[in-house]
């Protein structure tokens, strides 16, 4: 899949290792890399979805974050991002549809429980 990054500012902080350990801590930074490194790797969103999520549990959020993704860091910390498909691939049944995102927009880090 291809990344993209909301900011120019996160896309330079997420591509400066030393700044984004500073930022986030060595443990969450590795977990950063590594999640990146997977999505990089997926054909399509569903490959990084159930059953194959793995410990990153990829999901979509609900309620006011509807349309957001997130991959798990370290707890409570994830990795947001959204579809970054103009308009975004939806089922006839309803819901996105994972199989046809192949580009997301990474938002940033958050702790999603506050």
């Amino acid at each position: 899949m291809n990344i993209t990054f909301k900011t120019k500012k996160l896309q330079k902080l997420f591509n400066q290792n030393k700044k984004l350990i500073k930022k986030y801590g060595e443990r969450r930074t590795k977990l950063i890399q590594l999640r990146l490194v997977q999505i990089q790797a997926a054909q399509s969103l569903t490959d990084l979805g159930p059953p194959y999520s793995g410990p990153a549990r990829c999901h979509e959020l609900k309620g006011n974050r509807a349309g957001t993704f997130s991959v798990d860091l370290e707890h409570p910390y994830r990795l947001l991002f959204y579809p970054n498909h103009d308009p975004v691939p939806t089922r006839e049944e309803g819901g996105i549809n994972w199989s046809q995102i192949t580009t997301i927009e990474i938002i940033g880090v958050e702790d999603t429980h506050d």
